[in-house]
């Protein structure tokens, strides 16, 4: 795969950068960039990478992960167009941000994939859709995939589709805490110590995802296994129905995928 760059090297760069290294890339292969050089010291001392300039970065790097935000990105890619050849692989971690937009500012033929990460990535469990470019090809998509195999899950989906993507997995692990949230207060108001009312949740809530994903059976067999005729799980799912709390999930993604597409739209 070559050398790789992570510039913009925040909490995904970072988390990124770590898990290339268990995964078994060389630090010699891997640079860094970070707006504050102390930022980037840190990173090269804790990890034994090479801190490097952005244009240095571009100038050495096969393949450049761009880490910054998306408020950031035109500037980043002014700074480094020049330096950017068409044999380089740009991967894009910034939410809303068109491959069109990259490619529109980068030499022609340079391959771009974008990439909507999320948070679990922190803990080798993320979830990452890519998206490829008018110039990516297979290849370069398996290169971007394996980055990020490093650290969870990828899939491919059409560029179109990456709003969504935003809303459900970009988004969703702040749906999941909400709902952990309510069910330890829950616990709470039903008179458990707060400890054991999140130990009770966090382990449920754990239980029931490794469940799905290694029985492969719909959530609807695995929900109704738990719903007793007339017993408790019905008497709460009806309170949850009654409230359209199913409704109120579609409701909020659906928002949320509008308010991505927006975001997009602006850049």
């Amino acid at each position: 795969m070559g050398t790789v760059a992570i510039l913009g090297a925040g909490v995904m760069g970072e988390t990124l950068l770590s898990g290339l290294l268990r995964s078994g890339r060389q630090a010699g292969d891997l640079l860094v960039t970070a707006r504050r050089p102390e930022r980037a010291r840190d990173l090269a001392e804790r990890y034994g990478v090479r801190a490097v300039s952005n244009v240095e970065a571009a100038d050495t790097a096969d393949t450049l992960v761009l880490g910054v935000k998306p408020q950031d990105m035109a500037a980043l890619v002014q700074e480094i167009g020049d330096h950017v050849s068409p044999g380089n692989l740009v991967v894009s971690l910034a939410a809303g941000i068109p491959t069109a937009f990259l490619e529109s500012r980068l030499p022609q033929g340079v391959a771009v994939v974008r990439v909507m990460p999320n948070t679990p990535a922190l803990v080798d469990q993320g979830m990452s859709a890519l998206s490829p470019g008018r110039s990516a090809d297979a290849a370069h998509l398996e290169e971007a995939a394996d980055l990020l195999r490093s650290c969870g899950r990828v899939v491919q989906v059409a560029e179109k589709h990456q709003d969504a993507v935003t809303a459900i997995s970009g988004s969703g692990p702040a749906y999941i805490f909400y709902v952990v949230e309510a069910m330890i207060e829950a616990g709470v108001v039903l008179g458990l110590p707060r400890p054991t009312a999140t130990e009770l949740v966090v382990q449920t809530l754990f239980g029931a995802a490794t469940m799905m994903r290694e029985t492969g059976q719909h959530p609807t067999i695995l929900r109704e296994q738990v719903t007793s005729p007339g017993g408790t799980t019905a008497a709460a799912l009806r309170q949850l129905d009654d409230h359209k709390v199913r409704a109120a999930f579609i409701s909020a993604m659906e928002a949320a995928a509008v308010r991505s597409h927006d975001l997009a739209s602006g850049a």
